[in-house]
């Protein structure tokens, strides 16, 4: 029988929430995956699983640490995005917004700077809202009395 990669996955899913919030057992853990290996399994198919059976021991990567550069671009989105107004200062309030973040991301290192410039998708996709509305929806149906 080979090896259901769906089933197989969301037990890795589970066994790995467990062991990393819970404090889990991972041999435990890592005993129950592998009685999920069929033994006719494909090499291709039992190497994978086998990775990710080992791969459950190792420790998780520790968080990242944003640098000052990265809190200050995220308390301008943030401000920008609660912006208040007309629709026009909103608008000019997300521009100004969007160039303060990129100057700072100009600053930042190779590794953060496509981070901190990704901040300013979301405040380009409300400016973009602002400019042309997309709600109410057209509705192509006749209104219901």
């Amino acid at each position: 029988m080979p090896l259901d990669v769906a089933k197989f996955n969301s037990a890795f899913s589970g066994a790995r929430y467990r062991v990393r919030k819970e404090a889990g057992d991972v041999g435990e853990e890592q005993v129950r995956l592998r009685e999920l290996i069929p033994d006719d399994a494909s090499a291709e198919d039992r190497e994978w699983a086998v990775s990710l059976v080992e791969l459950l021991a190792e420790p998780p990567p520790p968080p990242r640490e944003w640098s000052e550069l990265y809190h200050e671009a995220g308390q301008i989105h943030a401000s920008a995005y609660r912006a208040g107004g007309t629709v026009e200062e909103q608008i000019a309030a997300l521009e100004e917004a969007r160039h303060k973040i990129w100057n700072i991301a100009d600053r930042a290192t190779k590794e953060e700077g496509p981070h901190i410039r990704a901040m300013t998708r979301v405040l380009e996709h409300l400016e973009d809202e602002l400019r042309d509305p997309t709600w109410p929806l057209d509705d192509p149906r006749p209104p219901t009395s």
